[in-house]
């Protein structure tokens, strides 16, 4: 099968609504996360609160539990894909333009709610973006699609730090969260137009949906589980450290304008050359190898902002190392979200991958509501020594997954087969044109 020219590449529809629908799906995270934590440090209020705010993202752990309703029932329009991604999206808008309303400071627990809610609708949205992605591409768009959502994804994410905090200082925290909201707007533009796919019919009952995804993943034995342990071991480092990156950043004596100014180039940049380089590299060396060197990458890029606090406060140094990050983290953020993709049976979409996701979603959550108090009694010295350190075991985990792990543990009847060491050859060479000629 002859790999796609880049011009049928920027031709196709699905890649731009993929780029539309990731930047959609990255935006939310950070508006409870980081520019959050940039808010209620600008307030005063103590890291040790800051820490456990990372509790307000639950959602994204457990969205398994209502993805099967996601599947079997879904809104009167679009149909079951575009209709609850363009709900969840307008409720997202409602919600962050609410959270603008209250100070964290003088109204904690509200905003607590208000950014749980959030996240709730966030992780909603993933369910039905994750299974939409899933069923809309065909195999020889998979890998490219999935790179290009990855890159949509980390674009959203940047806007929602570095815009939000320039804007912040322009206009006020309010107005600034009303503007994020809007933002969204994209995303449900991008669901209108885009196509519902039609390959899968929904479940018949919702026994259906809630038990048969679970039976069929767990049936594939001890593989599966080590997969399952791997992808929750890949994110624990980088979730300690993500929690306390802009807290770190603003004590080192920045101002909200100049982290925001300082990191929004060099992370686009970073952001959008790690999705190249990383899909480049993964035709070249195989997942398997790719998860080994990004990993490490990932783990490695923490050591610069401990190297950035003994050196103090700079400019270039921190946009160095923001860029370094951003590019490690984009080949990373990639590589994963294509592995837990391979994972997933096609007729189980929305629910297995939801399950899958939200494992990877327990170290952001549990280990960044502590992560506070590890900062406070380690010292940011020890503390990004003991992030950098955190990768290890997953490493040492991927070393005992079978190396033919779709073998292993998936069914016949999934064609998909990316989690070999080397993916599949027609995949492999759409990424390779695609990356040669500089596509996202």
């Amino acid at each position: 099968m002859s790999s796609p020219s880049l011009l049928s590449v920027l031709k196709s529809p699905r890649v731009w609504l993929m780029l539309a629908l990731g930047f959609a799906s990255g935006l939310p995270l950070y508006l409870t996360s980081s520019t959050l934590a940039a808010w209620m440090t600008n307030e005063g209020v103590s890291l040790k609160t800051i820490g456990v705010f990372s509790l307000v993202g639950t959602s994204y752990t457990f969205k398994f539990a209502w993805a099967p309703l996601m599947d079997r029932y879904f809104p009167p329009f679009l149909g079951r894909r575009r209709g609850w991604l363009v709900v969840t999206q307008g409720l997202l808008m409602v919600a962050l333009i609410a959270m603008g309303q209250v100070n964290p400071k003088e109204n904690p627990f509200l905003m607590a709610a208000l950014a749980a809610l959030v996240a709730f609708f966030s992780a909603s949205q993933d369910i039905v973006a994750d299974a939409y992605r899933t069923d809309l591409l065909s195999e020889q768009e998979r890998a490219f699609g999935v790179s290009v959502f990855t890159l949509g994804y980390r674009v959203g994410m940047v806007i929602a730090l570095a815009v939000a905090l320039i804007l912040s200082d322009i206009i006020g925290w309010k107005y600034t969260y009303a503007a994020m909201g809007g933002f969204l707007i994209i995303g449900m533009v991008a669901a209108v137009l885009g196509p519902e796919p039609t390959a899968e019919s929904p479940p018949s009952t919702l026994a259906d949906a809630v038990i048969k995804p679970f039976q069929e993943y767990w049936r594939r034995g001890w593989p599966a589980i080590l997969a399952l342990l791997f992808i929750v071991a890949f994110r624990v480092g980088d979730a300690i450290a993500f929690r306390m990156y802009t807290p770190f950043v603003l004590k080192m004596g920045f101002t909200n304008t100049e982290y925001g100014i300082i990191t929004k180039l060099p992370g686009m940049l970073g952001s959008i050359s790690g999705a190249v380089v990383g899909g480049l590299l993964v035709t070249k060396i195989g997942l398997r190898r790719s998860l080994y060197l990004f990993g490490s990458a990932q783990a490695l890029t923490n050591l610069l902002y401990l190297a950035l606090y003994m050196h103090g406060k700079n400019d270039f140094f921190l946009a160095g190392t923001v860029a370094t990050d951003n590019f490690t983290g984009g080949m990373g953020g990639a590589a994963i979200t294509i592995f837990m993709t391979g994972l997933c049976n096609k007729n189980f979409s929305a629910t297995q991958y939801a399950l899958i996701s939200s494992l990877a979603a327990v170290p952001m959550q549990v280990l960044g509501a502590v992560s506070g108090y590890l900062a406070e009694a380690l010292g940011w010295t020890n503390f990004y020594v003991f992030t950098t350190v955190a990768m290890a075991p997953a490493l040492v985990i991927l070393a005992f997954i079978p190396r033919h792990v779709d073998r292993d543990i998936k069914p016949e009847a999934v064609t998909e087969h990316i989690t070999r060491p080397t993916i599949a050859p027609e995949a492999a060479a759409e990424l390779a044109a695609a990356a040669k000629k500089g596509a996202g």
